[in-house]
Parts: C-alpha cells; sequence; structure tokens
C-alpha cells in the first residue's frame, strides 16, 4: 500500500487547485475515450466550484508538490426517504501512482464526508470492464443493486458537449 517514506496530503479541493485539478481530470476523461480538452475541463470544474454544485476531494503527493488523485461528489436527495445521498461520480487516481493505496484514500474521505454531513448513502458507478475499480468499491462495502434499474435519456452526443 503507501510507503511509510511517502507523503500524502487529502483535503477538499479549492479554486485555487483549479489549473492542476483541471489537468489531472482531463488525464481522467482521457481514460474514458473523451477527447483531451483542457480549456474545457478547466470551464467544467469553475462552473462546479462557483456554483457550489459538487464538492472535490484531491490526494497531492507533498514530496512532488502535485495532485495525484481526486474524487468528486454531488449532492442527490431522496424523496422516499427524505435524505441527503451524494453521488461519487468522478475517482481518478493517476497511472504511477494507482495500486498504491490513493483510490482508497478517497473512498476514505468521502465516506468520512458523507457520515459528517449525515448523508444515507453514497452511490456509485463505473464501467463495466473496469474491473479494478469494482474490486475496490465491493471491498469497501459498495454493493452492486440487484433492485433497481437505472435508465438513462441520452439527449447528446459526447462529441456536442
Amino acid at each position: 500500500m503507501i510507503s511509510m517514506n511517502s507523503k500524502y496530503e487529502v483535503r477538499q479541493s479549492t479554486i485555487e487547485d483549479l489549473n492542476e485539478l483541471s489537468e489531472i481530470f482531463n488525464d481522467y476523461r482521457v481514460f474514458y475515450q473523451q477527447e483531451s480538452n483542457v480549456e474545457k475541463t478547466r470551464q467544467f470544474l469553475f462552473e462546479r466550484f462557483e456554483h457550489q454544485e459538487s464538492i472535490v476531494f484531491v490526494v497531492k503527493d507533498t514530496v512532488k508538490g502535485k495532485i495525484i488523485g481526486f474524487t468528486q461528489l454531488y449532492p442527490l436527495f431522496s424523496s422516499i426517504s427524505m435524505e441527503r445521498s451524494l453521488l461519487l461520480n468522478d475517482l481518478y487516481v493517476s497511472q504511477e501512482y494507482r495500486k498504491q493505496g490513493i483510490g482508497q484514500l478517497l473512498l476514505d474521505k468521502a465516506k468520512r464526508y458523507a457520515t459528517h454531513i449525515n448523508a444515507k448513502g453514497l452511490a456509485l458507478s463505473t464501467a463495466v470492464d473496469n474491473l479494478q475499480a469494482q474490486r475496490l468499491y465491493e471491498r469497501n462495502g459498495y454493493l452492486k443493486d440487484q433492485e433497481y434499474y437505472h435508465y438513462f435519456l441520452k439527449l447528446k452526443k459526447y462529441e456536442e458537449m
């Protein structure tokens, strides 16, 4: 896992992280076969910060002074239970830092935050072929939904966005 001589800082991201966060967020999008576009990524993240529409946690390698992973949470609400939940929409760790426990640090931080705000739970989805992420989530108690089917109405093609 994480070596003792390495130092990692896990914290909530702020607007001051925007440029550096945009770079790693763009890498994340490219990982999911999206066209690289750092400026559009920067604008997207700026709007999330500006409108307080999400919470982003980052892991920073304090030795190298760079962000090496992040997770982004969006608020959700259940009309049935009348409780808040969070959508863990994005989780990414730079390639060279994978299998070192960075993803676990991010999941732990998201869970602590959800507990702190008294959320009902955390929801997430991942690509069917992202087996490494699925194993991480399942080790942390996330369960595949066996009760509901999830649907999505696609209004735009990715290329148009």
